[in-house]
């Protein structure tokens, strides 16, 4: 699964995913490979990526995800 987490000031990351939880505006969520079509406004806190090396964590202050077809895009 992709993914592309993006700011205005730049591509925080981009690539190949096992998983991405995510701080909804409902609670956190998680997505995994062909995970439904999605779009959720996100609230202040971490985003979790698991990855062939390990986790990487981003602290976010909001933003909004937009998953489909295997691929993520999350703008903060």
């Amino acid at each position: 699964m992709y993914i592309e987490i993006i700011s205005p000031e730049a591509k925080l990351y981009q690539g190949e995913v096992q998983s991405a939880k995510l701080p909804g505006a409902k609670g956190q969520f998680q997505v995994l490979k062909g995970h439904a079509p999605i779009m959720s406004s996100l609230e202040a806190g971490v985003i979790t990526l698991q990855t062939t090396k390990g986790e990487e964590h981003f602290d976010v202050k909001g933003g909004v995800v937009e998953v489909n077809k295997d691929k993520i895009i999350v703008l903060v």
